[in-house]
């Protein structure tokens, strides 16, 4: 009972974290949507969905569904577009865009992935 009850304490912890929550103008949801088109569609689809031959080959997750997107916080999604991503095998699978995109560009990027649930 102890451990069911420390369990449902820590999943409560975990879901009371805050993200950043970053937000968007129409200007910068134009602007993060063009950053989108331009870096990230290839793998992760224009919808967001990562159905893309490249996508579905990566296991990209699907970002129009809740589940997937409440499985990271923003400031995790910042870091791997700043910083790409490697899996586990030590190979980069998602280049960083930290010399393309400036910290704000990357900020309204996250905000715009995050309006890509439906």
């Amino acid at each position: 009972m102890k451990r069911i009850v420390t369990s449902t304490l820590l999943v409560a912890a975990v879901a009371a974290i805050p993200t950043v929550a970053f937000s968007l103008t129409d200007a910068e949801k134009a602007a993060a949507a063009a950053s989108w088109s331009t870096h990230c569609v290839r793998c992760h689809t224009l919808d967001g969905s990562g159905s893309s031959t490249l996508g579905q080959k990566l296991k990209l997750k699907d970002y129009t569904k809740a589940e997937a997107q409440a499985s990271f916080t923003d400031e995790e999604a910042l870091k791997a577009i700043k910083e790409g991503v490697t899996n586990s095998a030590g190979k980069k699978v998602m280049s960083p865009y930290a010399e393309k995109l400036s910290d704000q560009e990357s900020k309204d990027l996250v905000a715009f992935i995050r309006t890509l649930k439906k």
